[in-house]
């Protein structure tokens, strides 16, 4: 990808627009708010590291250039001829942001950028949508990821093991998103705050470029196709081979190729050798309404092996069984099935959920509402005047004026101008400085910080 042109049409044209006197520019990046109140803030390392410390050539100036003219737009030669004489291709730009793995509220700064060299203002306005998006995916999964978290907590602690928090929403998503960069991308996402995961890119991703060893976990389990190649006759042989397989260990089985019940009731003769063996199967009902469906399964699987109430008064089934229900699933469809569970005296524990649409693709920018705002505008780099969006038409777009910067006290954290900062710590740290990282974070740190709060 030539980094030239990883930008949007009409950012070719933004050299000629801006006031000749003007040298410096400074922009910064926010969540003005959306589906959630807080944000996690993740993904700025690995675009820092893959794209924005690559430095530009000739030959990219070249191919711009010979794109620019026949596309409609002009093209700044001079400008990025100077960038590749002057810096050596990498780019003048400073950017500080938050620490990974902070949980910020809505309507706060995360990243601020400004051009180091007087020569190149517009750069900051280039980077725009290579850097949005870099950063509003990977906050919106691991965000996402988030809130399920805490509402499948929030029900293991009244009706079951919290401990087992991190095992109970696995990563499905890998198909059915865009590409494989996004499957790394949002995999790695949602590993910031479950351990389980099918989507193999995102174990590779946080090894990559956070220096996971091995982010997720997986275990063997069943399709459709290694269930009907048996034929619907030999559905018992399907079950009894994934048992003889597999029964010493935790696996899992599909189990509504035909008629889930009867998958029950063939799986429960085979629990015996499971139990003795000390594995565990997992049944995966995904078929019809999940409220339903996951009520449906757990309690006959009550009713033919029987279950023991836990110390909160709520029914769990024995170690040697449990359900995951993964068709359809997304955060309010959790909260109705543990509700409902809840309800019937039967705890958490018995279920755990997988993901796929929901957690990695039905997001878009406009979820948490990401903008990156020009805020600031200097003619020397020291004195800089304060600039913002004040549409009349909606208030809610209006941004924010001034260099800033992000303070904390606890859990509370406020923006305020740079100019305003007195003794509290600035929580914009610098992490990028003319093609420069300056600062990493590795995946259990930021794992760390988000359970921290």
């Amino acid at each position: 990808m030539n980094p030239i042109l990883n930008t949007d049409s009409y950012k070719l044209s933004h050299y000629l627009q801006y006031p000749p006197e003007i040298k410096f520019i400074s922009s910064y990046i926010e969540s003005r708010g959306g589906r959630w109140n807080r944000v996690i803030f993740y993904g700025l390392q690995a675009f820092l590291k893959a794209y924005l410390s690559q430095k530009i050539t000739a030959d990219d100036i070249k191919e711009a250039k010979e794109f620019a003219a026949p596309h409609g737009l002009p093209f700044n030669e001079k400008g990025w001829e100077y960038i590749l004489k002057e810096h050596g291709g990498a780019l003048p730009l400073r950017i500080e942001a938050v620490a990974e793995g902070s949980v910020v509220p809505t309507e706060n700064v995360l990243v601020q950028m400004q051009n180091t060299d007087a020569n190149v203002p517009w750069l900051v306005g280039w980077v725009e949508t290579a850097l949005l998006r870099a950063i509003w995916y990977p906050v919106a999964v691991a965000t996402n990821s988030y809130f399920c978290k805490e509402l499948i907590s929030r029900f293991l602690s009244e009706t079951g093991t919290p401990s087992e928090i991190d095992f109970k929403l696995h990563d499905f998503g890998a198909r059915g998103v865009s590409s494989f960069e996004s499957a790394g991308i949002g995999g790695s996402a949602h590993l910031l705050n479950f351990k389980g995961s099918d989507t193999i890119s995102g174990a590779l991703f946080a090894r990559q470029f956070y220096g996971a060893d091995m982010a997720a976990f997986s275990i063997p389990a069943s399709e459709h196709s290694t269930m009907t190649a048996w034929g619907k006759e030999h559905e018992n042989l399907a079950y009894a081979n994934m048992s003889e397989r597999f029964g010493d260990s935790v696996f899992a089985c599909v189990i509504d190729s035909y008629n889930i019940e009867n998958a029950i009731l063939e799986w429960s003769k085979l629990m015996p050798s499971i139990k003795e063996r000390g594995g565990r199967v997992v049944l995966r009902p995904d078929s019809g309404n999940p409220v339903a469906m996951s009520i449906l399964c757990i309690e006959r699987l009550i009713e033919l092996v029987g279950a023991r109430k836990n110390e909160k008064g709520y029914l769990v089934l024995p170690d040697f069984v449990r359900v995951i229900y993964g068709d359809g699933i997304e955060l309010e469809r959790i909260g109705d099935i543990l509700g409902e569970l809840k309800m019937r005296g039967i705890s958490s524990d018995n279920i755990a959920f997988g993901m796929g649409g929901a957690l990695l693709q039905h997001l878009s920018r406009d979820t948490l509402r990401f903008a990156m705002k020009a805020s600031a505008v200097s003619k020397d780099g020291i004195n800089w005047q304060n600039i913002a969006k004040e549409p009349i038409s909606d208030p809610s777009k209006h941004s924010k004026p001034g260099r800033l910067a992000l303070v904390r006290n606890g859990k509370h954290w406020k923006t305020i101008r740079l100019d305003e900062l007195a003794s509290e710590q600035n929580q914009l740290v610098p992490v990028f400085e003319n093609g420069k990282i300056l600062r990493e974070y590795n995946f259990e740190e930021i794992r760390a910080r988000i359970a921290n709060g």
